[in-house]
């Protein structure tokens, strides 16, 4: 299936669903919908990194400091964040993600939607889908530091990269 043509659920301020539409509909009409953001981490506590192929219709060959994607219509973000982690990293049998919070992205020009943040902890091999990832690696958080104002980063992977670190200041406190 064309990504373009993956029926999303659309939804209101408050997260409630009030339509459908296909996904390229959605973005050219800016209508809001859901996503998942899951950090990625290994063995080593490496943060997974990647920058996105420049086919994607959003966020075109910008860097990544989560896997992640668009949720489903009818489907759970939980569910959502398991799917999107195995398909991008190119694994199977992750545990299921741990759900940390969620907030409303609104970048203008119609790109608003609701985030769901999670992490998950991948201790084998990654073989990221070459289709969505052109490069990738797995950095420490201090590498990815050093990075955020060297690479172009995706504007709502940043967003939710702030929000992150906030809320582990407030959850270690």
């Amino acid at each position: 299936m064309n990504p373009a043509d993956e029926i999303l659920d659309i939804v209101d301020e408050h997260d409630r669903v009030i339509g459908q539409s296909p996904r390229g509909e959605a973005y050219a009409q800016g209508l809001r919908h859901r996503a998942v953001f899951i950090q990625t981490r290994d063995a080593h506590d490496r943060i997974f990194v990647h920058r996105r192929t420049p086919t994607k219709l959003v966020f075109p060959s910008l860097y990544d400091m989560f896997v992640g994607g668009v949720v489903g219509a009818g489907e759970s973000y939980d569910d959502a964040a398991l799917r999107e982690a195995e398909e991008e990293l190119g694994v199977s049998g992750l545990p299921r993600p741990t759900f940390l919070f969620k907030f409303l992205y609104d970048g203008g020009a119609g790109r608003t939607w609701w985030s769901a943040v999670y992490e998950v902890r991948c201790d084998v091999p990654v073989s990221p889908q070459v289709e969505e990832v052109a490069w990738h690696d797995f950095l420490a958080e201090a590498e990815i530091e050093r990075r955020l104002n060297d690479w172009e980063w995706v504007p709502d992977g940043v967003a939710a990269y702030a929000r992150l670190k906030g809320h582990r200041e407030e959850t270690a406190g």
